[in-house]
């Protein structure tokens, strides 16, 4: 099967660093894979890749087959690669309907004129209502995104990325930043999209129990490069990852 997303040998360097070093990936429907690493690792740098914030040295960046890594990070959005950054990317002195509802015309590709027909911007806010009550912010539509804690911008970023209607989902540390009472309802939103075989999804996460509870498959970048894939139980059994995330030499280990 064509697999929905993929990477071959993606490198960028800036001066003489290497920040992503000939990543080879591929994603396929229905898997949610979460990319984990140190600080520095590349993780980032390799999402800004594929969504287009930043152009490769070399490598291919495919969709269902096509190259795509010449194209502008909207034409991606476009082709269906929906992306949630580590900070909230919101317009700050709208409404948090507005903000989605927005999100909801730029899917359907309608001009600022289509908005002079009252009939169909009701049906642009019923479905901006929709992705809010899906996020749990309806009872804050009226609000400017501004006001919001900083769990509700997460949330209203995510309402932002359910109405562009993405076939792959690319979520940068959803949780991060948010209280213990707040990072559920990202996960479950995160549990929901899952459940659409058809979707692809690609997670950055830090803690460890998100990576367990959500991961079909761990990727795993250190210092740029791609140095585990697989199952999680296996990945996170292995040496290297082991050394990386609990700082356990593999020859101390191999000693034990």
């Amino acid at each position: 099967m064509t697999p929905s997303l993929e990477t071959k040998n993606l490198t960028i360097r800036f001066g003489g660093h290497t920040a992503v070093d000939a990543v080879s990936c591929a994603f396929h429907p229905g898997e949610l894979t979460v990319v984990v690493g140190p600080n520095g690792a590349g993780k980032t740098t390799f999402f800004n890749l594929v969504s287009g914030q930043l152009a490769p040295s070399e490598g291919e960046i495919l969709k269902n087959g096509e190259e795509i890594g010449t194209l502008s990070p909207s034409a991606r959005a476009r082709r269906g690669i929906g992306r949630a950054f580590q900070l909230t990317n919101l317009f700050p002195r709208l409404t948090v309907l507005e903000n989605v509802r927005l999100a909801v015309q730029a899917r359907e590709g309608l001009g600022p004129n289509f908005l002079r027909r009252a009939a169909a911007l009701r049906g642009l806010r019923e479905r901006a209502f929709s992705h809010l009550e899906a996020t749990r912010l309806k009872e804050v539509a009226h609000l400017p995104a501004s006001a919001l804690p900083h769990g509700d911008q997460r949330k209203l970023e995510v309402a932002l990325l359910l109405a562009m209607e993405p076939d792959i989902f690319m979520f940068d540390e959803p949780t991060a930043g948010m209280s213990v009472d707040e990072a559920p309802v990202i996960l479950d939103l995160i549990a929901d999209i899952r459940k659409d075989k058809t979707k692809t999804i690609l997670l950055v996460e830090h803690k460890m129990d998100v990576v367990r509870a959500l991961a079909d498959r761990i990727v795993v970048l250190h210092n740029g490069q791609l140095v585990a894939d697989g199952n999680p139980d296996e990945v996170i059994a292995l040496p290297i990852v082991r050394e990386i995330y609990l700082g356990i030499p593999a020859d101390e280990e191999d000693a034990a």
